[in-house]
């Protein structure tokens, strides 16, 4: 995926980066803010899978990029008390891959799998008898005297990450007896992201500045923490390192981030499609291409959001901006074609 010059909903980061995501994820349910009602079911089978002394149902946590899935997968291993081990499915190219990570892991261990749904088929199956009855099937040698030898697992917990549960396999997902589907977050609840890591940075910001960072963060605490390093950055050279509204809004103008939440990237697409191809119905590839960006990268990172503002709309023949997406840019919804600078 590219790196946009705003450098923020980018899936591609610094060493530096990652080192203060990490510092900034909370590390039990109580940090973790936002979205209560899958707290709460978390909190309560969790306690219970404690009380009986029995391992965790298998949980599969969904939805758009930066919302937690991960954070919240460290959390459960952290509220059971046990370890996670962590891999992804484009890392898992083989069976045997797989089944050196399940035979590996200790009694009521996590497993965390992000990006499932791009498990390969193969390897997928070896996961369905491993979740339901702790046991995997694996061939010895080969040909005429190759055998099959089951192994039994200790019990864990897998818990997977999806962006794409339309692309998981019906019998994988009826494996998981648990399933949170993560939302964007409101500006009430990413103003308390913001402040959270305002504190843990020891960045001095007065309530106005947290919220213009909360109103365009996306709805998204990745998105969010990124937005607050570059602003902490502008205003320790412009603003002797005091985060008001006003520094915010010179930073946030500096990133090309507008009111919404819309960055040069998204701004393209909708500029396109209302530019280039009349409004729409215009393919994905096409649009991509349009763009300078991969198909995958438009749909998964910057259609959702814009779908959730209302200013994209997905339909058989392509995409097509809405009447809200005209407006945002001061047109009338029944122009096409026509230039928005």
């Amino acid at each position: 995926m590219t790196d946009e010059s705003s450098g923020i909903t980018s899936q591609e980061v610094t060493d530096e980066e990652l080192e203060l995501d990490l510092t900034l994820r909370p590390r039990s349910l109580y940090e973790f803010i936002g979205q209560e009602a899958i707290k709460e079911q978390l909190r309560i089978f969790i306690e219970a899978a404690r009380k009986r002394g029995d391992v965790l149902d298998h949980v599969l946590l969904s939805g758009p990029p930066g919302l937690g899935k991960t954070t919240l997968a460290t959390i459960i291993a952290n509220e059971l008390g046990v370890n996670m081990c962590a891999t992804s499915g484009p890392a898992v190219e083989r069976q045997g891959d797989l089944a050196a990570i399940l035979t590996n892991l200790e009694p009521k261990e996590v497993l965390f799998i992000d990006e499932i749904h791009r498990l390969p088929r193969m390897v997928e199956e070896i996961l369905y008898p491993a979740m339901e009855d702790y046991k995997i099937d694996i061939m010895i040698g080969k040909g005429p005297g190759a055998r099959s030898v089951r192994l039994e697992l200790p019990g864990y917990t897998l818990i997977g990450a999806t962006t794409r549960v339309g692309l998981m396999t019906s019998p994988l997902l009826t494996r998981f007896g648990v399933s949170c589907r993560l939302d964007y977050y409101p500006v009430e609840d990413m103003e308390q992201v913001v402040n959270r890591s305002a504190g843990i940075l020891e960045i001095e910001m007065d309530g106005s500045g947290s919220g213009q960072i909360a109103s365009r963060a996306r709805g998204t605490p990745r998105v969010a923490n990124r937005i607050l390093r570059r602003v902490r950055d502008y205003a320790q050279v412009e603003a002797e390192g005091v985060v008001t509204g006003e520094v915010a809004k010179r930073a946030l103008t500096l990133l090309q981030i507008d009111e919404v939440g819309l960055d040069v990237v998204d701004q393209a697409i909708l500029t396109a499609i209302i530019e280039k191809f009349g409004g729409g119905p215009v393919g994905l590839k096409t649009l991509a291409a349009a763009v300078g960006e991969e198909p995958d990268t438009v749909e998964e990172v910057y259609e959702p959001y814009l779908m959730q503002l209302g200013f994209l709309k997905r339909t058989p023949k392509g995409r097509v901006a809405t009447p809200r997406a005209y407006r945002h840019f001061g047109l009338d919804p029944g122009a096409s074609g026509e230039s928005l600078f």
